[in-house]
């Protein structure tokens, strides 16, 4: 006798009816919390400033200031600047504007694309309105979704105005007909369709609102450090799935430690005054620090070329910040084992440019002593320019600058961690030491060279 199928048995008519229960369960309070979140991120991206008037000086601040400029090229020329897009969309040796250059992530490699005015392979097709919708909202032409490696989630506070005039520069810029190579992205990474999750929990597409308790000055330096600055995308903390946590507290990113920007005098920049702050970013150093590696690119490219009322804004808002609230640790005791080879080796090796009290030399070399640089949380400045060496900024006010020597090949990870021990606790410094697993780890991850020899010289 043939067997009466289970799916028209009543017992299985009874389970068919609970796994469609089951999956409207699990469906429907998908449905609204997806419906509710895309709302939620429509209200942000349509919601208007209450003091228009404010704004609009923020926008036109400074008589000295590019942006404050009629000619919209020269206008854009001077915020493409600010935005520092010359940085990601040029490879090393490359062409201006012509992309190819690769971004490491967590995620894999995302090559910058062409924003020079060839009609094939860059932007000069594009309207507008096709600039601001991928600038502003990570959607290039044809509905191609962007990855947060070009900030579209930073460039939303940015007026259109100011972008449109930076599409008109861009439009003048010589056009290259050479296509970047492809993103170097695993799987699910390379699927796209996955920003639109990512856009719906981390971006926020909230305009710039100016705080109307502030001056001017400070919210001229909010948009410019929130916006086209980009700041956090450097020096915040990320989240497993890139999104930014920790405002501008400070990252490790590529080797480097992007240090903290806020008031926190211990480890950020609340000791500095305005002349330092400005001749930083002016300049590529000043008392206490010297830019290099990818600080000194934005110097170069980027910061030299701003106004001093823009970059008196900037540190006004930065400074005005809380920050990490870290303060200073117990020193390291200077007869501990570590502290007293890291003194030895700092005077074989280090007296000569930094001095014997860690002063250096002012926009030079910088000064160790009392740094908040040397003491953040993250070592691998200290550790990294040890081991490969660096050099500094170069700008028009110092075209040269100065360069440090390697010392990977002269010295042990345990000399290395000794020496940036005692560079942490020493002259006003405190922070914790470091041990040679840390320089080990770094070292590798470098490439750096290998230790030369069988002990500390």
């Amino acid at each position: 006798m043939a067997r009466t199928p289970e799916s028209s048995s009543p017992r299985g008519a009874k389970r068919g009816r609970r796994v469609l229960t089951v999956l409207i369960a699990l469906v429907v309070p998908a449905l609204i919390v997806l419906g509710a979140l895309v709302a939620w991120r429509s209200s942000q991206r349509n919601a208007q400033p209450a003091d228009s008037d404010l704004l609009q000086h923020v926008h036109h601040y400074g008589d000295e200031n590019g942006s404050a400029a009629t000619d919209p090229i020269k206008r854009g020329m001077y915020l493409a600047r600010a935005g520092d897009c010359i940085a990601c969309h040029t490879a090393q040796g490359g062409k201006p504007f012509a992309g190819g250059l690769g971004l490491n992530t967590p995620f894999g490699v995302i090559v910058s694309s062409n924003i020079t005015p060839d009609p094939q392979y860059g932007i000069g097709n594009w309207t507008g309105a096709q600039f601001l919708d991928a600038v502003k909202n990570g959607v290039a032409p044809h509905g191609k979704l962007l990855y947060p490696a070009m900030p579209y989630n930073l460039y939303a506070r940015v007026s259109d105005r100011d972008l449109l005039d930076i599409l008109a520069y861009l439009k003048t810029v010589p056009a290259v007909a050479e296509a970047p190579p492809d993103n170097q992205l695993p799987f699910p990474f390379n699927i796209r369709l996955m920003m639109f999750g990512w856009n719906l929990l981390f971006f926020n597409p909230t305009p710039f609102h100016p705080n109307p308790s502030q001056s001017v000055e400070w919210n001229r330096g909010m948009y410019l450090v929130d916006g086209l600055g980009h700041c956090t995308a450097c020096h915040s903390g990320k989240n497993a799935l890139g999104g930014d946590t920790d405002y501008l507290q400070g990252y490790d990113l590529e080797g480097w430690h992007a240090p903290e920007i806020t008031g926190n005098r211990y480890t950020g920049i609340g000791s500095w005054s305005d002349d330092d702050f400005i001749a930083y970013l002016k300049t590529g150093g000043n008392r206490f620090s010297v830019a290099a590696g990818s600080m000194g690119e934005a110097v170069s490219n980027s910061t030299q070329y701003l106004s001093t009322a823009d970059l008196k804004a900037i540190g006004l808002y930065l400074k005005s910040l809380p920050g990490s609230g870290l303060s200073a640790p117990q020193p390291v005791a200077a007869t501990d084992p570590a502290m007293t080879l890291g003194s030895e080796l700092y005077r074989t090796n280090c007296i000569a440019c930094h001095k014997s009290n860690g002063d250096g030399v002012d926009a030079m070399v910088p000064s160790l002593a009392n740094n908040p640089g040397v003491r953040a949380t993250g070592a691998n400045n200290v550790l990294r320019t040890i081991l490969v060496g660096g050099r500094g900024a170069a700008t028009a006010s110092n075209p040269t600058s100065a360069q440090m020597p390697a010392f990977a090949w002269k010295l042990s990870d345990a000399d290395v961690a000794a020496i940036a021990t005692f560079i942490r606790n020493s002259w006003g410094n405190a922070a914790t030491a470091v041990d040679a697993a840390q320089v080990g780890s770094l070292r590798s991850s470098l490439k750096a060279q290998s230790f030369a020899g069988t002990h500390a010289p």
